[in-house]
């Protein structure tokens, strides 16, 4: 295909035969006037050649290898996790070998500028190795027209469902770009179907986003370009989801988004009433964490908050971004809270949720910062010492106002970055634990491959033995010794490991959710195995990607 072709934007795979282009019986007619040629060829040789390797020119979807690249938060990830499982139920496989795949799939994040200078040279990389790319996540749907994007296949963040289609075009040497968002009877959907085939980068944890988009406008975030306005699932969907979970052998549910403490309110319903829906259908000794909500959302649900936190199956954990202890800097970021709101909530659940982890995320060095405002998040860190702290240094990202205001000097920025850095490791969160006996469930392996990880009540990591018997189990151990950031477990000799499980995990990289009565199966997997036509969307259509 010309290359010219690429510059031209696609929006759906839809009718891709012009009124140009020759009909089937205009190409029948012509033949009668094509005279056959014979040639003479070794016809030893040629079925050799045939029986080998299928002819150069030929590209039959559905048998490559991919890889696929996250970066970001746990929402980027979950969608990842459809992708892929998505693309192995039709018969691509995925690959952790990038030099072994035939395509890459980038799964970006438009937080921080790193980020996107990661998802840039990975492109600059598979170009250079000659791989077919589909790009998707927040770089690309919040700012498809960069000179870098430039003729690659986009995947929209709202689009992931249609992942296969646009995977099996650029295989075939087109360029697509699914941009939309999903609507229904004008109502902004969550996004794609929660009962998609997926592929868990861990078995035993399954993450649920509950809704989409947010209802702030923060002068900093480029994710609010690419998510949109708050659009939630409804409960039922998203219980079913967690009951499926379960039967599969999941035994820990992160619930995310990008801002969890606003759900339900464009639907007419709230946090709390789909967290006491949640909490009925998850066995005993499963656990479930509950993911980032700002201030303002919380504020109004902190007594049913509390009681929900102290449920034996909920982590008694909460991530609040304060981002700065100065009034006046929250205003020039448009958080809508003030510090008071802040602390509020957080004396609020320290005295109502014995031992809870407070987590929290603070930016270095944003736009009209001063001294005395760094000083006050300085204090707010030494007050309450949060054993979990995201710090962060400000970035300007293109397109939001942040970026037009005055900036505070880089050197100042990576001085408060690091001075903040200094006081969060001047405290010792986890050293008065040591000797406590502690219930803990196991999920996955320590980076280094040397221990088992553990979460107690808290949320709080615990370093066990790597003994296989204790994996996807709830463990009763001694701590014996603590870090910044973890503990470490001894299991007690004599007590008994608990299976909160209520089946068999899948397999690591297995797919999550083929079932032959299951509809996904039924409109798809069934297309592969039988080798039947595929519908309709599988052809073009010359239309511009609405973005």
């Amino acid at each position: 295909m010309p290359s010219a072709s690429c510059d031209t934007l696609l929006g759906d795979i839809e009718d891709i035969v012009s009124h140009e282009d020759s009909k089937p019986q205009d190409r029948h007619f012509v033949r009668k006037d094509v005279v056959p040629k014979v040639r003479r060829r070794n016809t030893q040789k040629y079925l050799q050649e045939e029986e080998n390797s299928p002819p150069s020119d030929s590209t039959i979807p559905g048998i490559q290898k991919i890889w696929i690249r996250t970066w970001g938060c746990s929402h980027n990830n979950s969608d990842g996790e459809y992708m892929a499982g998505q693309l192995a139920a039709y018969g691509y496989k995925i690959t952790e070998n990038a030099s072994d795949a035939d395509l890459w799939l980038l799964n970006s994040c438009t937080v921080k500028n790193p980020a996107e200078d990661h998802f840039r040279n990975s492109i600059k990389k598979a170009q250079e190795e000659n791989k077919k790319i589909v790009l998707a996540g927040c770089v690309p749907q919040a700012q498809p027209r960069q000179d870098y994007l430039k003729g690659l296949s986009i995947i929209g963040v709202q689009q992931i469902d249609r992942v296969v289609e646009v995977v099996e075009e650029t295989i075939k040497g087109h360029s697509v770009r699914l941009l939309g968002q999903k609507k229904d009877n004008g109502r902004r959907l969550g996004g794609a179907r929660l009962d998609l085939p997926k592929i868990r980068k861990n078995p035993l944890i399954e993450i649920i986003s509950i809704n989409t988009g947010c209802l702030n406008a923060c002068t900093y975030c480029k994710t609010k370009h690419a998510r949109g306005n708050l659009a939630s699932y409804p409960i039922d969907e998203l219980v079913d989801r967690a009951k499926q979970s379960f039967q599969e052998g999941v035994c820990e549910i992160w619930l995310t988004s990008e801002d969890t403490g606003a759900y339900g309110r464009d639907i007419g319903t709230n946090l709390p009433t789909l967290l006491w829906k949640l909490v009925e259908v998850i066995p005993e000794g499963a656990m479930l964490r509950l993911g980032m909500t700002n201030p303002p959302y919380i504020l109004e649900h902190l007594e049913e908050m509390a009681k929900i936190l102290n449920h034996p199956r909920v982590y008694a954990f909460l991530h609040i971004p304060v981002q700065s202890a100065s009034d006046s800097v929250l205003m020039e970021m448009k958080r809508e809270y003030c510090v008071a709101d802040f602390k509020r909530v957080v004396d609020f659940l320290k005295e109502k949720v014995p031992g809870i982890t407070i987590a929290t995320d603070i930016i270095c060095g944003f736009p009209g910062e001063t001294d005395q405002d760094f000083q006050e998040t300085v204090k707010l860190v030494e007050e309450y010492k949060f054993p979990s702290l995201f710090i962060n240094q400000f970035y300007p990202r293109p397109g939001t106002p942040a970026a037009k205001m005055e900036q505070v000097p880089a050197q100042v920025k990576k001085q408060r970055t690091k001075d903040l850095s200094r006081v969060f490791h001047s405290y010792s969160p986890y050293n008065h634990k040591i000797g406590e006996r502690q219930q803990v469930l196991v999920t996955e392996e320590s980076f280094d491959s040397k221990f088992y990880v553990a979460h107690n009540r808290f949320y709080e990591q615990v370093l066990v033995p790597k003994n296989p018997a204790f994996m996807g189990k709830m463990v009763e151990v001694d701590i014996c010794e603590s870090g910044k950031h973890f503990m470490k477990g001894q299991p007690v000799s004599d007590a008994k490991v608990y299976t909160p499980s209520i089946s068999k995990p899948l397999a690591k990289g297995e797919v999550s959710g083929l079932t032959k009565t299951g509809t996904w199966w039924n409109l798809t997997a069934r297309r592969v195995l039988s080798s039947e036509p595929g519908p309709p969307a599988l052809a073009w259509s010359r239309k511009t990607a609405g973005n």
